[in-house]
């Protein structure tokens, strides 16, 4: 009956491993090799078991897969470790953690860093064992397995015991007692009661030992592990026999001695010695022949690297011959390349020279222009003033003659200081909605006297196809057409000027025209046409004696065109006319109502008005003040900043009229104060505007609005009449 029932439980156990098997070499042959091998661990079948082991190692290398390898190597490593072959074992393990390593740390991987430990263990070598521990630890603790850590913790409590720490491992044994029986997953807590037991008996408390080691022995009975049972027996007999009880340490002495001799008797079965050793050596040959394939290959390798170091030396000698000729190359290129840098330095100082020449240029014409405005102003200031209080006949001609000089000077003042801030960049293009037809048709009515003056006639012709709205400069492009039409009109007498506009292109977004101002009259001598637009040239002396002019007009044009992304051209002939072109484009704008500023103002807004002014020079004072009370205005005058500001503070003004330069605190610094405790007050800048100055950078103090110094009487009226009209 005992032999049917093992036949039947071989049989069934083939018919098992073959289904395994065939479903195994489908899904995963590493695995299929590791079960047959754990399954023949449970039958006592060693040598089946390592067989298996390497099949399943042999089988992952080929595949060249990392996880499988580790686990093969740490399943050959765990079956030397039951042999007690413990350096096999720490050779695989090793092995197999040098795969782990290479890929995400796993419960596995601990589990073989703690296997690695339990067998320096064996060997004695506890320094090293802690250390796999504590590895195995960290990974147990990074995947978060707490769990785990309880038995790593019974083996460093038993490394510290081995090494005579008792201090330190009595508390982790004594953690590990303190839990629950059902607790005791791992079954440690049998191991800690003897490990502990052993510390006392090392002590010589043989009473606290002995209820230790009874107490590790009621819980072995239920493990059944017979090793650890064996080790309990001898220190139960130790333990007895220095409590003279001699009948007892006989007992458990006896009782270790015949486990002892099972333990033997079961290893025996586990593999014989020839069994391991031909194991061993077939498991050398296959490693033989393993290095003569890595060998083999490195051969091939190495073959491949002799091919590339003489293809690599070949290359560096034909780059050495190449750097050689870049080399004489480069030496020419450097004589050129210091030639050239000395002729460079030559250029670049005397561009230095050129820029600061201009810049100087520059800041002198804008300072002439600027610091001739303050006595130009009284010219002008006190002109309009004589001329308002009926002056006697023989008076009026002067002061006409005296008015016209200073309003030629302003004009050629405010030519210069426009040339400069376009030269200089201080000027900015705008992207306005604006009407072109509109523009041209102010442009037109505001030029029909000077055109009756040489009885010419004017007229302006515009595409249909040109769209009345534009976004553009519409400022910059009116500077453009009247300096443009008052030249053709200036040198045309009983003749024609005509501005004539294309549309070259258009589309749903741009529109590119073509610009064109004809005239009848004097025209330009060929060999000037190319300095036409230079500044101050006019043609001749004769022709700026005959007809006046700054001869900067043109100069200005041309800038302006330019800024506006054109370029100007000119065709003529003497005594037959001139002709200027030019082509811009523009986006198309939208039909929006554009609200005219009207020319005139009403004058009555002005009167019973209490006026500020701060202004610093008595000649101005006087003026300005003697101008605000012709119209029926108060004025009081400050002539300084910080005073302005106590002024506006304690008073209540219906104007100031604001100096931009003043002593100590300037007119702008005063505006942005009075503005921290009063919005309302209308603020006037009155200003000999310079090249650093614009009427958006004033306005960005809390200004209202700017008078530009000299006055035009009617344009200071009438911008005041506005404001106040507000």
């Amino acid at each position: 009956m005992r032999y049917y029932f093992i036949y039947f439980l071989l049989f069934s156990t083939i018919v098992s491993a073959q289904r395994q098997k065939k479903k195994a070499i489908e899904v995963d042959s590493v695995s299929y090799y590791i079960e047959l091998s754990n399954f023949n661990v449970k039958v006592n079948n060693y040598k089946s078991s390592l067989d298996f082991a390497q099949k399943a190692i042999d089988f992952a290398v080929n595949k060249k897969d990392n996880k499988q390898e580790a686990r093969s190597y740490a399943v050959l490593a765990s079956l030397y470790f039951d042999l007690k072959k413990y350096d096999d074992a720490i050779e695989s393990y090793t092995k197999s953690l040098s795969f782990y390593n290479l890929i995400a740390p796993s419960s596995e991987q601990a589990y073989s860093y703690y296997k690695l430990g339990l067998c320096y263990m064996e060997k004695g070598e506890f320094l090293k064992a802690e250390t796999y521990f504590n590895n195995a630890q960290k990974i147990y603790s990074d995947i978060k397995i707490p769990d785990a850590i309880e038995l790593l913790n019974l083996q460093k409590g038993i490394v510290y015991s081995a090494k005579g720490k008792y201090k330190l491992a009595t508390p982790i044994f004594d953690q590990i007692i303190a839990k629950p029986d059902y607790l005791d997953v791992f079954k440690t807590k049998a191991e800690a009661l003897f490990q502990l037991g052993t510390i006392e008996l090392k002590n010589n408390r043989k009473n606290l030992a002995l209820n230790y080691l009874n107490r590790a022995y009621e819980l072995n009975a239920k493990d059944k592990n017979i090793e650890q049972k064996s080790k309990i027996l001898l220190s139960l007999s130790v333990v007895h026999e220095k409590l003279l009880d001699i009948f007892k340490s006989h007992k458990y002495l006896k009782e270790h001695l015949s486990m002892k001799d099972s333990i033997a008797a079961i290893n025996t079965k586990k593999i014989g010695t020839e069994d391991y050793a031909n194991f061993k050596e077939t498991e050398r040959m296959k490693t033989i022949e393993q290095m003569d394939k890595e060998y083999k290959e490195q051969q091939k390798a190495n073959k491949v690297a002799k091919l590339i170091s003489t293809l690599a030396i070949a290359l560096i000698i034909i780059l050495s011959l190449l750097s050689i000729s870049l080399y004489k190359n480069n030496n020419i290129k450097k004589k050129s390349n210091l030639l050239l840098k000395e002729k460079n330095a030559e250029l670049q100082l005397a561009k230095d020279k050129a820029e600061k020449a201009s810049k100087a240029r520059a800041e002198f014409l804008s300072t002439v222009s600027h610091e001739l405005r303050t006595p130009l102003n009284a010219i002008n200031g006190i002109t309009h003033l004589l001329l308002e209080e009926n002056p006697k006949e023989s008076q009026m001609n002067y002061l006409t003659s005296l008015k016209f000089s200073g309003n030629y000077l302003l004009t050629f003042i405010n030519e210069i200081l426009e040339i400069n801030r376009i030269e200089s960049s201080a000027i900015e293009t705008e992207n306005l909605n604006f009407n072109l037809k509109l523009l041209l048709g102010n442009i037109q009515n505001s030029l029909k006297e000077l055109a009756s003056i040489n009885n010419n006639t004017f007229s302006v012709e515009i595409d249909e196809n040109i769209p009345d709205f534009l976004i553009g400069d519409p400022t910059k492009l009116s500077q453009i057409f009247l300096n443009l039409i008052n030249n053709a009109l200036k040198f045309t007498k009983n003749g024609e000027v005509k501005v004539i506009l294309n549309s070259t292109e258009t589309n749903e977004e741009f529109t590119a025209i073509h610009f064109e101002v004809i005239d009848t009259g004097i025209g330009i001598p060929e060999e000037k046409i190319e300095s036409v637009f230079d500044s101050f040239s006019q043609g001749s002396i004769e022709i700026n004696r005959k007809y006046g002019g700054t001869g900067l007009g043109l100069t200005i044009v041309k800038k302006l065109v330019h800024l506006l992304g054109g370029k100007i051209k000119v065709e003529s002939k003497v005594g037959k006319g001139s002709s200027f072109k030019f082509d811009l484009s523009f986006k198309i704008g939208t039909d929006e109502k554009i609200v005219e500023k009207v020319a005139d103002y009403d004058e009555s807004i002005l009167y019973d008005k209490k006026v500020l002014l701060i202004e610093d020079n008595k000649i101005n004072q006087m003026i300005t003040k003697k101008m605000v009370e012709n119209k029926r205005m108060s004025c009081e005058v400050i002539d300084n900043g910080e005073d302005a500001i106590e002024a506006v503070k304690n008073n209540k003004y219906d104007l100031v009229l604001m100096d931009v330069h003043l002593p100590g605190i300037n007119g702008t610094i005063a505006t942005q104060t009075i503005r921290t405790f009063d919005k309302k007050t209308l603020i006037i800048a009155l200003t000999a505007i310079s090249l650093n100055e614009n009427r958006e950078m004033l306005l960005s103090y809390g200004m209202n609005d700017v008078i530009t110094k000299p006055f035009n009487p009617e344009e200071f009226y009438k911008i005041i009449a506005q404001n106040l009209a507000i």
